[in-house]
């Protein structure tokens, strides 16, 4: 009984946060792969795309809360995510036209892109501030928790209770649905067949009659998407904070650095393996112990290795060791 209690209590505070966490963190680093292996930069002003597309999600939630439309258990963010993605999408195309094209026909090296994302990203974080503000803004609503802590007790009988949020089990599926539907259409679409051959050889691909603004504006959208669905199911789960996101940008970059950069199965894989380091070396184990350790041995210490305030640093010294000993990450991407 006490092994099983020290399985939900594990599954309570580790397994359920941090596969819905790490779920975010890949959709957020697929955004980031995509530009990297197709544009060939890395866009640092991608967690506040993330902040933007998550804020037209609010707005229009809220706008929706106000009309008294809702979707009963489920939360109304979900009716607006869509236009939170058209958006998002509408700031992306206006930022590569006004912005990144002029250096991309001017053959500019990736590093001045970098800096000019640099740029954007402190725009874009200015913009959410100004119109959202700068404080905690929470918008969920619906059904909180699919199971709560009392009902799975009451159903087990077990010491330890299990609480899964609604927003974690949203979270996990949207990112199920929206990997299959991401890689069917890279796999199976000519567009997508398009994109990847952009990506592995651009001058085979326009001898072979690719459009390449056609590529980059394609590129952009599913982007824009990627960015939005990850912003607003991060939002949701925990709360939206425009500077959270600004943050986020690190793990999203370690997840696909680790996974390897231009490799959107890399990117999913180092989601998960970020997530997970965060959780687990932030987490105080003195109740999972308790109960697997004989009562004598059991630990008076949190058993914690790093305070929670340190968990960004957890992602930027996974980076710093895949940057040093294998730079094409775990499933060799593009070096960086």
């Amino acid at each position: 009984m006490d092994f099983l209690n020290a399985l939900v209590a594990f599954a309570n505070f580790v397994f359920i946060p941090a596969t819905a966490y790490g779920a975010q963190l890949a959709l957020g680093a697929l955004g980031v792969t995509l530009i990297y292996g197709i544009l060939r930069f890395s866009n640092f002003a991608h967690g506040d795309t993330m902040a933007f597309g998550a804020m037209v999600t609010i707005l229009f939630t809220w706008l929706f809360q106000s009309w008294g439309i809702s979707l009963g258990p489920l939360p109304t963010a979900l009716l607006a995510l869509p236009f939170g993605i058209l958006g998002c999408m509408a700031l992306v195309l206006f930022t590569d036209r006004v912005v990144y094209k002029f250096y991309r026909e001017q053959k500019a090296k990736p590093v001045i892109l970098v800096i000019v994302s640099l740029g954007v990203m402190f725009i874009m974080n200015g913009l959410v501030r100004f119109i959202i503000g700068p404080n905690d803004q929470r918008f969920a609503d619906g059904e909180r928790f699919i199971i709560s802590v009392r009902e799975f007790k009451a159903l087990t009988g077990l010491k330890e209770g299990l609480a899964f949020k609604t927003t974690q089990g949203i979270t996990i599926v949207t990112a199920i649905i929206v990997v299959i539907a991401l890689f069917w259409f890279l796999n199976r679409t000519r567009t997508g067949k398009s994109m990847r051959a952009y990506s592995d050889n651009e001058d085979l691909a326009l001898l072979s009659g690719i459009n390449p603004e056609k590529v980059v504006m394609i590129t952009w959208l599913i982007v824009a998407a990627l960015a939005t669905i990850a912003g607003t199911l991060y939002g949701l789960d925990k709360s939206f904070k425009p500077f959270i996101y600004l943050q986020l940008l690190l793990p999203v970059f370690a997840s696909a650095i680790v996974g390897g950069l231009g490799s959107p199965v890399g990117a999913i894989a180092g989601g998960f393996v970020i997530a997970f380091s965060e959780v687990m070396i932030t987490y105080a184990w003195k109740k999972v112990a308790t109960y697997v350790v004989p009562e004598a041995w059991a630990p008076d210490s949190l058993v914690q290795l790093l305070s929670t305030d340190y968990k960004f640093a957890v992602s930027f010294v996974i980076l710093i060791i895949v940057l040093l000993f294998r730079p094409t990450g775990l499933f060799a991407g593009k070096s960086v």
